[in-house]
């Protein structure tokens, strides 16, 4: 297969390969590792958004690709959570843990009901609501990693606590609609 029919994949690739990266950067000390962090997670992020695009723009769509690019976003998204969430003290909250475990739980959940439905080969599309989501999702976790090693007129945790509610808000939201539409399929089959 050419570079161009591969490209998608190989942004999901990069993806996977920022996590370790991340971990190790986001345990740093320094202004630099805060900006490091952020700039790798929005490295990621984009390349999250990129390879739909590419993969729609080209009709590069793979096997490989449909399997891992979702599993590449949500080990992303729960590692950034995970370790924003440890990170709190007592004098700082990085990331609160309620948003974040209704975020990392609403992927598990759209997780297991996605393979159920394909399973009986029923599709369920991405809503616009689920992308405005992600959207938020990403903008609250960079401004979180970003934390105080960003500019302090950008208030990045506050800011960043502010849109990781907003986040959990959409994905109790989202993941209804998920849930509502995957009990019809299940019981309509009694």
């Amino acid at each position: 297969m050419s570079f161009k029919k591969n490209l998608p994949n190989y942004l999901t690739y990069a993806r996977i390969v920022v996590i370790p990266a991340l971990i190790l950067v986001f345990f740093l000390k320094g202004e630099w590792a805060y900006y490091l962090s952020a700039g790798l997670f929005l490295f990621a992020s984009v390349t999250d958004w990129l390879d739909g695009y590419v993969a729609r723009m080209w009709q590069a769509h793979s096997n490989i690709g449909r399997f891992l690019d979702p599993i590449a976003d949500k080990l992303l998204v729960a590692t950034a959570l995970l370790l924003l969430v440890q990170a709190n003290s007592d004098d700082v909250t990085r990331a609160d843990i309620i948003p974040s475990i209704a975020i990392v739980c609403r992927e598990i959940l759209v997780s297991g009901l996605r393979e159920f439905l394909a399973e009986i080969r029923v599709s369920v599309p991405v809503s616009r609501l689920a992308k405005w989501k992600t959207g938020v999702q990403m903008l609250a976790i960079f401004l979180l990693l970003l934390g105080d090693g960003g500019p302090l007129w950008l208030h990045a945790v506050l800011l960043g606590r502010i849109c990781l509610w907003a986040a959990a808000l959409l994905t109790l939201v989202t993941g209804y609609a998920y849930l509502k539409t995957g009990v019809k399929h299940m019981t309509s089959n009694q």
